[in-house]
């Protein structure tokens, strides 16, 4: 008969288990989990059926090319993260963390929207405290994959709701402008638009993932409208050129768009209907939560973000 695992007694358990289990969990991979435990493949094949004996779950399923944890499984990595990262700081005498000496690339996850605000501020800081440091800022496909397989350090998202193997902490809020070109027949010396006369002009969507609707589209559907998009874009960055070029209005965040907006024969306006701010987070994967480099990195993040916003404040 099987025990559950809380039945286990400490003194009874092999402890080199729990660290294979974090090998696991974090690879995802028999084979990649057993190079990095310096065991055999056959070996890490069996501690993992000992560990699924002893957890009494399946711990890791068959997914494609790899294997995908279970929600207990997703729930333990945190847990063993922080419990055997404690053990291994007390068995050596850890070095502090240096950044003068660092010599790493900090892989931020970040879309051309932040990219474009945030990136400068970023560099400056990095050049100041850490000049070994450098800044690969990335548009992810999958922020939560990313974060999960390590390819990103951190990323920099709109707040949404993320499992609890992620730590989170926020930024800065932004809000929506319109953007219409220059001379653009609807202006006629106006410093706003009505609602009527927003929903006649023709429509610019920035979708980052390509998909359809926008924040715009979700408040206009809860008041009973609709818009016409004539084009939708994947960048941020290509907007005001359109808009410049053409008669079509985009709807897009103030903190971009303003400083755009003296580079852009470009005129900026209030949006007609009220639309919500949204917030940027800081996310990350709680297997760095306690490594001294990363708490770093996300300090010295928090304090570029914060430059940034004071001085364009528009929350």
């Amino acid at each position: 008969m099987m025990h559950m695992v809380h039945d286990v007694k400490l003194a009874a358990l092999d402890l080199n288990l729990l660290v294979a289990l974090r090998a696991l969990l974090s690879e995802r991979h028999v084979t990649r989990a057993a190079k990095s435990l310096g065991l055999s493949q056959s070996a890490t094949s069996h501690a993992l059926a000992r560990l699924r004996e002893l957890y009494q779950d399946p711990l890791l399923v068959r997914s494609g090319r790899g294997l995908e944890p279970t929600p207990r499984a997703v729930a333990l990595l945190p847990q063993l993260e922080r419990g055997l990262g404690e053990l291994e700081r007390g068995l050596r005498a850890e070095q502090p963390f240096e950044p003068k000496r660092a010599r790493f690339a900090l892989r931020v996850g970040l879309a051309d929207y932040g990219q474009a605000i945030l990136a400068g501020a970023l560099l400056s800081r990095l050049q100041a405290e850490a000049p070994g440091v450098n800044l690969q800022a990335t548009s992810y496909p999958d922020l939560v994959e990313q974060l999960e397989v390590g390819t990103l350090d951190v990323a920099i998202t709109v707040k949404a709701k993320l499992s609890r193997v992620f730590g989170e902490r926020s930024l800065f809020s932004d809000g929506f402008v319109c953007m219409l070109r220059k001379g653009h027949p609807a202006l006629r010396k106006k410093t706003r638009l009505s609602l009527p006369q927003y929903l006649a002009l023709e429509h610019l969507l920035v979708s980052p993932g390509g998909t359809a609707g926008s924040y715009v589209d979700t408040e206009l559907e809860r008041r009973g409208f609709s818009r016409r998009v004539a084009l939708q874009v994947s960048s941020f960055l290509v907007a005001p050129q359109v808009v410049a070029e053409t008669d079509l209005i985009s709807t897009g965040p103030e903190r971009l768009l303003r400083p755009m907006s003296e580079h852009y024969p470009i005129v900026l306006l209030p949006t007609p209907l009220r639309l919500p701010r949204f917030e940027l987070c800081l996310v990350w994967h709680s297997r760095r939560e306690h490594d001294p480099a990363h708490i770093w990195m996300r300090e010295l993040i928090v304090r570029a973000v914060a430059q940034v916003a004071s001085a364009g404040r528009a929350s």
